[in-house]
């Protein structure tokens, strides 16, 4: 048993019906069970109960045995002296406040439902299993499911907000700067994402814009920061993107030390890093005001029209310098663009917006939910246990519930945690009782 697992019996007051006692025989009726306090402090702020007649108002604290009260030092601690009542599983000394008044204590173990507790214990004991609720998930009914999947959507997107606000402080409040900054990193997908994230950090971004006028500029900047233009080689392209590089290098005193080196290995030709930094190099020198249409435009179609964009003439056939291919535009993918919405644009959508001081949450729901849902390993077993991820939102929010939840345990904060604990009619609890 965890303190946890009262926090929520209290929370959700999930008690058998009946006339309640503390310990010492007063009768109870609770009026409000209090809020939550997740800080420092009494576990519940501002309940209100009733004992032997006499409305009492203030906090409520939690424990698996009375005597931990004195374990935990709150006989001391004035953070404590408006405790009204001290709810516990295991009644096993009288607890008093700082100034010597004792503190009710109500035994709480005796009112929680044994099928309550069963479950409880059930879930917590499949230690083995992907997610411990796995063999009670596809009981879980679709509307609770889906709005709980739309909150942990919008966590996942204020996680993210955090990190883009850390990065526009970085960028001294530029938001274009901040959009290249990301785009560059989501360029380079999975593998090279840090090695692209620290290329854009590399470069002042009023560099960019001064060689955004030409396109070989650009392109030599990406290529030479990234350290893909050492050494030598014939390959006329090679050498005239390092010409360039080392004039650009020569007149902003550009510095690639702390980047990265993106990688090759195991990736397929068109996510080679000299493709996608020559997409990347074609968006900015063909797209003006690239901030203020990401910001403007609202419909998927939009976005694929605004990143329809392919790598210069040389690399319709070449994946690498001086490696040549079978002549094809090395065209940015509906896919691709897909990834871009989903971990670029609607994260800064969202970020642009809460600073000032906007809601667009509808529309942020609107655009997500137009984007396929995504295909990874966890999107794929939570679809195995119950087909319930059909857009973007929706695999976003099973990745924030695997791992802001699933991975922790903390199934007890879960609303589809919740649901399986309370429920006395899945199959799987018919079968437990």
């Amino acid at each position: 048993m965890k303190e946890d697992f009262l926090h929520y019996v209290w929370k959700f007051q999930k008690f058998d019906v009946g006339e309640f006692y503390t310990s010492t025989n007063e009768n109870l009726h609770i009026q409000k069970q209090g809020s939550h306090n997740l800080n420092s402090g009494p576990d519940f702020f501002n309940a209100q109960i009733d004992l032997d007649g006499q409305l009492w108002a203030g906090n409520v604290e939690i424990h698996l045995k009375s005597s931990d009260w004195y374990a935990h030092g709150h006989e001391t601690d004035a953070a404590y002296d408006n405790v009204i009542l001290h709810v516990v599983w295991e009644h096993d000394a009288e607890i008093y406040r700082k100034d010597g008044t004792a503190i009710p204590t109500f035994v709480i173990k005796e009112h929680i439902p044994k099928t309550t507790v069963a479950q409880y214990q059930k879930l917590f004991s499949q230690e083995k299993k992907w997610i411990k609720c796995e063999s009670d998930f596809a009981d879980v009914d679709d509307f609770s499911i889906e709005n709980w999947l739309e909150r942990l959507y919008f966590e996942r997107l204020q996680k993210k907000e955090t990190f883009f606000l850390m990065e526009l402080k970085d960028s001294q409040n530029h938001w274009e700067s901040l959009l290249f900054r990301m785009l560059c990193k989501n360029f380079g997908l999975k593998v090279n994402g840090d090695s692209f994230f620290s290329i854009a950090k590399s470069i002042d971004f009023s560099v960019v814009k001064k060689c955004c006028q030409e396109r070989q500029d650009l392109e030599a900047l990406l290529m030479g920061q990234a350290g893909l233009l050492e050494g030598e080689t014939e390959d006329w392209y090679f050498k005239t993107l390092k010409l360039k590089y080392e004039y650009l290098k020569h007149k902003f005193q550009l510095q690639n030390e702390n980047v990265i080196v993106p990688k090759f290995f195991r990736l397929r030709p068109p996510n080679f890093p000299t493709v996608r930094l020559a997409q990347f190099a074609m968006l900015y020198f063909q797209r003006n005001n690239l901030f203020s249409q990401v910001i403007d435009i609202k419909s998927v179609s939009g976005f694929h029209e605004l990143f329809n964009v392919y790598g210069s003439e040389y690399w319709s056939t070449h994946y690498n310098f001086g490696i040549g291919s079978l002549e094809r535009k090395k065209r940015v993918t509906k896919s691709f663009v897909d990834l871009l919405i989903i971990n670029t644009v609607i994260p800064l959508k969202f970020c642009y917006a809460t600073q000032h001081g906007r809601d667009v949450s509808e529309e942020i729901l609107k655009l997500a939910s137009e984007v396929s849902s995504e295909e990874n390993t966890i999107v794929k077993k939570f679809n195995s246990l119950k087909n319930i991820s059909k857009n973007a939102y929706q695999s976003q929010a099973l990745l924030q519930l695997k791992s802001e939840y699933c991975d922790k345990n903390k199934c007890l904060q879960c609303a589809i945690g919740n649901i399986i604990i309370g429920s006395e009619g899945t199959a799987s609890m018919r079968k437990l009782i």
